[in-house]
Order: C-alpha cells, then structure tokens, then sequence
C-alpha cells in the first residue's frame, strides 16, 4: 500500500485515503482523519439516517410526496428535467444514492431535518460527519457552509453496512444492493475488471476542485472499504484520473498479494 501514498505524493491538491481489510483489520491509510468536503459522499448517512427513522417507524418508504417545480436543483440526478409529481420516499432513496439526486436528496433533507441527521450521524459513530446545507444551496456555500466528512468516516459508514448493528440487516443489505447500481464508476472502479462491478457498492462525491469516492468491495479474495477524497486540485479531470490510478493500484495489490 506504500505505493499509493508515494504516488499521491507526487500529485497537486490535498489527498486523504483509507483502505480496510475488514476480515483482518490490516488497514493502511494517509491523512484519514483530515476535515473533507463529502459532496454527494454526505448521501451514504443521510440513506442511512432515514433507514433508521423507517426502523422507528416514523417514516414510511411508500409515503408519496409531490415534488413542485421550485423545489428541484439542478446538478446530479433527474428529477429536475420531469414535471411535478409524486414520488415514494424509496424511490427518491434509490434516485439519490444511483443517480445521486440532489433533488430527491433535498426532499429527504427535509422529511428528516438537518438536526435529526446529524444525531443519527453522531448514533453511527462519525466523528467528522456534518450536514451543514442541502444540495446545491450556493448562498449557504457562500456564508462558509460546506458539508464535510473524512475518509475515516466514510470508511466506517460502509463498515457498518457490511456488518454492523445500527441498521437491521436486511435494511444494511438493502442500501447496499442500491449501491452496486450506482451509475459513477469512473474513479475507483475504473481500472477494475467490469465483471466486478457487481460487487462493488460505491458513492462517488463532486464539486469544483473537489473529487471524492468510497466504497465497499465484497469480492472472493475478502471484504474491503477504500475511500480517496481530494481537494484544491486544479481541475476535476485531475482529480478523476487520479483517483482511477488509485484505484487501480489498490485493485492490483489485492489481486496480487491477498489469497
């Protein structure tokens, strides 16, 4: 794992990484607790908050709730091109964690409450874990509002889906079998043989100068979480190619050394 670091080493912008043998617990990491913007990466424990809130049942996923115009953002996701209309709360759950919908995102912002949130973030552990704005909310980024994350955190969000206790297991697996179909495959997963994919639940995070990616990788050779998170770089593509890079390193060290 030396590799990695040494290769991050050599690339513009600040770099957080951490990767989890989870089976083991060998782990290997850089700068894992540092304060990181989450872009959409914030996605995986609002998904998880409101699973916890359907286990109290104070939340019922086939609840319909009509989306007006106004409220749809622009960004990631779809919800925005359609006209006004209902949707369950499960199907803005899957249009948020595949399409990363910042629209479905925001309903669900609201259903809960930023303050419900982040108690629940505190509930799985996260040290470093803030919602702090909704999708897309520039005046709230332009007062110094930015939600953030570590890769530490998010690593332990995806360790708790794998085989923790804060959701029941069907509800872990079910946000996992949401994440295999994530449509953002073009970082971690990249250099990755596609037959893979599969086994690969994964949220991908973006904003100007900021590329992130965590996932969880159940494959024959064991059970891992990998997370990179990057910011002040000087362009997007640099950060996507080297997070790919990343990737593919990992991806060949596992190949080559684990059994």
């Amino acid at each position: 794992m030396k590799e990695i670091k040494r290769y991050i080493d050599t690339r513009i912008g600040e770099y957080s990484f951490y990767f989890e043998d989870i089976d083991s617990g060998y782990s290997y990491s850089f700068n894992e607790k540092a304060i990181m913007p989450s872009a959409s990466c914030i996605k995986v424990p609002i998904a998880m908050a409101l699973l916890r809130e359907v286990e109290n049942d104070t939340i019922d996923l086939e609840r319909k709730l009509f989306i007006k115009k106004e409220e749809m953002v622009e960004g990631s996701g779809i919800i925005h091109e359609f006209d006004e209309k209902d949707y369950s709360i499960r199907e803005l759950l899957t249009a948020m964690l595949i399409q990363s919908d910042n629209t479905a995102t925001n309903k669900i912002i609201d259903i809960l409450g930023i303050d419900k949130i982040n108690n629940h973030i505190k509930q799985i552990g996260l040290k470093d874990t803030f919602l702090k704005r909704k999708m897309m909310d520039f005046k709230a980024r332009e007062k110094g509002l930015e939600n953030i994350t570590s890769s530490l955190d998010l690593a332990r969000c995806f360790k708790e889906l794998h085989n923790g206790n804060y959701l029941t297991k069907n509800n872990r697996e079910y946000l996992i079998t949401i994440l295999h179909k994530t449509q953002s495959r073009d970082k971690l997963a990249f250099y990755m043989p596609e037959r893979e994919w599969k086994n690969i639940a994964n949220k991908t995070g973006s904003l100007s100068g900021i590329e992130n990616d965590s996932a969880l990788i159940n494959i024959d050779k064991g059970n891992f979480v990998f997370v990179v998170m990057a910011k002040s770089l000087p362009n997007n593509v640099y950060g996507v190619v080297t997070i790919s890079r990343v990737g593919k390193m990992m991806w060949d060290i596992i190949d080559r050394n684990w059994k």
